[in-house]
Parts: structure tokens; C-alpha cells; sequence
């Protein structure tokens, strides 16, 4: 037997109130929180070890019987948590008050046009930290260049440069001599590996 139960079924079958927030006022809070990091466990504690921990120990598993099993171990949780996402959803009200139509079109331009280039067109700027490394000066490559995998030169050094992700696909078919240069997207940047 394969069912669902969906997020607002499962509020009745556990007997427990389902909050009802206003429209966008729980994606703000969330979005405060994010930011807060109020929710964390060295804030309210690692919540998939507690609740089991309490499960492992009560008679009767009930709703109230856990808010005051979780409280008496975290008293100040609930509190310290609501102080640092309250401080946050403060800033997002002086933030909101900033933005008007002229800001909203210069972020998805920024998105769109700025944050794309420099997210996908990443060979320029590996092959101008490598030449600053190496005290050397770059250059892009030629379409016949391309055509034989190579992305550009640092002094006369040719390199090819690709998504970390290359390394499990075939290499190129033709053999050049030629320095493989990977790199690995992550929230804070690049990293690259440049194959010596």
C-alpha cells in the first residue's frame, strides 16, 4: 500500500493547531530567520535528537507533553530565538521602505545581465589570476585555438579550463599540449585546481 499524507492532514491526525499566518508574513519570517539563524541547534538544540530522546521517555506522547518536556531542558530557547529573528524581521521593515521599482529593476538587471556573466563566463578571469600568480600576461584564445580545446594562454602556456564536473567525462578526443585548469562553482566563489 503506497498513501500521502499531506502537511495539513497530518495537523488533524496529530491533534495539533495549524497556524494560520497572514499572506507573506511566514515567508518574511522565514526568510528573517535564514538570516537570524534563530532556529539553529546551538539555539533550540539539535530538534532530531530531542524529539526522539523525548519519545524514548514519555508515557502519553502529546503535543503539551513535549512543549513542556523541550522546556524545561531549553527555557530560554523559544525567547532567544524569537529575540534574533524579531531583530532581523526589524531590518527587513527598514529594508522594504528602500526599495522602489527603479531598485527592483537595477537587481534583476544585476541577476539577469551582471550576476550571469560572471557566474558562466569564468575563463577570463582564471586565465588573469593565474598571469597575476605567475607574473605572466594572458590572453584569450583564438577560434583556432578553441578548436583544439584550448581556452588561452598565460605567456605561452596554453590552458584548458573546465567545470570540475569535466574530470568524470571523456577528456578531449585530439592530444594537446595543453594545461588543465578545473574549477568548482560554490556560493562564495570559484575554486580551481590547475593541473601542473
Amino acid at each position: 500500500m503506497i498513501f500521502t499524507i499531506y502537511n495539513d492532514e497530518l495537523f488533524s491526525l496529530n491533534e495539533s493547531e495549524n497556524h494560520i499566518f497572514p499572506k507573506y508574513t511566514s515567508q518574511l519570517i522565514n526568510w528573517a530567520n535564514q538570516n537570524a539563524q534563530g532556529t539553529r541547534p546551538r539555539v533550540v538544540g539539535q530538534l532530531s535528537e530531542l524529539f526522539p530522546e523525548y519519545e524514548e521517555q514519555a508515557d502519553d506522547v502529546t503535543i503539551d507533553d513535549w512543549a513542556e518536556w523541550y522546556t524545561e531542558r531549553y527555557p530560554y530557547a523559544i525567547e532567544d530565538a524569537t529575540d534574533k529573528i524579531f531583530t532581523q524581521v526589524e531590518n527587513l521593515k527598514d529594508a522594504i521602505q528602500l526599495i522602489d521599482r527603479d531598485m527592483v529593476r537595477e537587481w534583476v538587471e544585476d541577476l539577469v545581465i551582471t550576476k550571469t556573466f560572471n557566474g558562466l563566463y569564468v575563463q577570463k578571469s582564471i586565465l588573469r589570476k593565474i598571469a597575476e600568480i605567475k607574473g605572466r600576461n594572458y590572453r584569450l584564445a583564438t577560434p583556432e585555438e578553441e578548436s583544439q580545446g584550448i581556452d588561452g594562454f598565460v605567456g605561452l602556456k596554453p590552458y584548458s579550463i573546465k567545470p570540475d564536473t569535466y574530470k568524470t567525462m571523456g577528456r578531449l578526443s585530439e592530444t594537446i599540449d595543453v594545461t588543465m585548469v578545473y574549477y568548482t562553482k560554490k556560493k562564495t566563489g570559484l575554486t580551481i585546481e590547475v593541473e601542473e
